[in-house]
């Protein structure tokens, strides 16, 4: 039975052996790729589908619909009411288009 040292370098060569067997191969399929996508004129989104928006990615926010006449605070109508507005008709506050 092998030593555990022995056993350690075997590993080691192996992924040696792994690594320049898989760069010697890299070349070759990127060539292969690449040829390929020049005979059927592929584009990014053919070969990846469409690409999504990154995580984090925020949309611009949104224009304010509603204006307090007191202090200029504005609001989108979005999301949670302001202290402002809430329980009030909102028609009074509503900022002319």
């Amino acid at each position: 039975m092998a030593s555990y040292r022995e056993l350690r370098e075997q590993l080691r060569k192996l992924g040696e052996e792994t690594e320049s067997a898989r760069l010697a191969e890299l070349h070759t399929v990127i060539e292969d790729i690449r040829a390929k996508v020049v005979e059927y004129s592929l584009t990014v989104e053919d070969i990846f589908g469409r690409q999504r928006t990154q995580r984090g990615a925020t949309k611009p926010p949104l224009p304010p619909r509603y204006r307090d006449p007191k202090t200029g605070a504005t609001w989108s109508g979005r999301g949670r009411e302001p202290r402002w507005i809430k329980g009030k008709k909102r028609d009074r506050f509503l900022i002319e288009p």
